[in-house]
């Protein structure tokens, strides 16, 4: 029981920062011209890197943290910190709450593989997501918890290819103002996510 509800708030900690939905329109706008199989050829491919990316971070977190002389407590606050900033954004899409500048965005239309960059880093795996996962590795106590990690790092990605899949009916169904309600939803729970590694971090350095 424990393990499950360990992997659950992995899971939730991690999609809320990825966020997928407010992925949605900017992969459409960048394969506009693409046809149904090449774009889920792009997401597939999307989906694989940022499972890679993420257990990157996840496996090497502690041997980073070893080689700069970082505590757990300073990753964690620093993390969440991160995240606090992420969410801030989410919370306020119109007031440029993006993972992409206009200019990141004018020149990935011009490629012909955006799988890699920008749909996996960063709109997947960002600085935000990376945060999550580092400061949930300095928390895993055995090998259970590593794998719940590892098993929430792969629902996620799962999750977001689903996501990403049904994006051009997803965008019509919830519109604008849907898609904007639940970045904001997401950025709440983000939030509460970064003020909670703070408030450990804190807790860890008194200790």
């Amino acid at each position: 029981m424990a393990f499950f509800t360990f992997l659950l708030g992995s899971y939730t900690s991690i999609i809320s920062v990825v966020n997928p939905f407010s992925a949605m329109p900017v992969f459409l706008a960048l394969t506009q011209s693409d046809t149904d199989e090449q774009r889920k050829s792009q997401i597939t491919r999307a989906s694989l890197y940022m499972v890679l990316i993420l257990t990157i971070f996840f496996v090497a977190g502690t041997y980073i943290m070893n080689f700069f002389g970082i505590s757990l407590a300073g990753i964690r606050i620093a993390g969440g910190l991160l995240i606090m900033q992420a969410s801030f954004s989410m919370l306020n899409p119109k007031r440029g709450g993006k993972k992409l500048s206009d200019e990141d965005v004018d020149e990935a239309i011009d490629k012909e593989d955006i799988s890699f960059s920008p749909l996996a880093m960063p709109l997947l795996s960002g600085p935000g997501s990376i945060a999550v996962v580092l400061g949930l590795s300095s928390s895993a106590n055995d090998f259970t918890d590593y794998l719940g990690i590892f098993i929430a790092i792969l629902l996620t990605a799962a999750t977001a290819y689903l996501i990403l899949r049904v994006s051009p009916w997803g965008v019509k169904l919830l519109g604008k103002t849907g898609l904007t309600a639940m970045t904001r939803m997401m950025g709440f729970i983000s939030l509460c996510i970064g003020v909670q590694f703070i408030i450990t971090g804190i807790q860890s350095l008194i200790h």
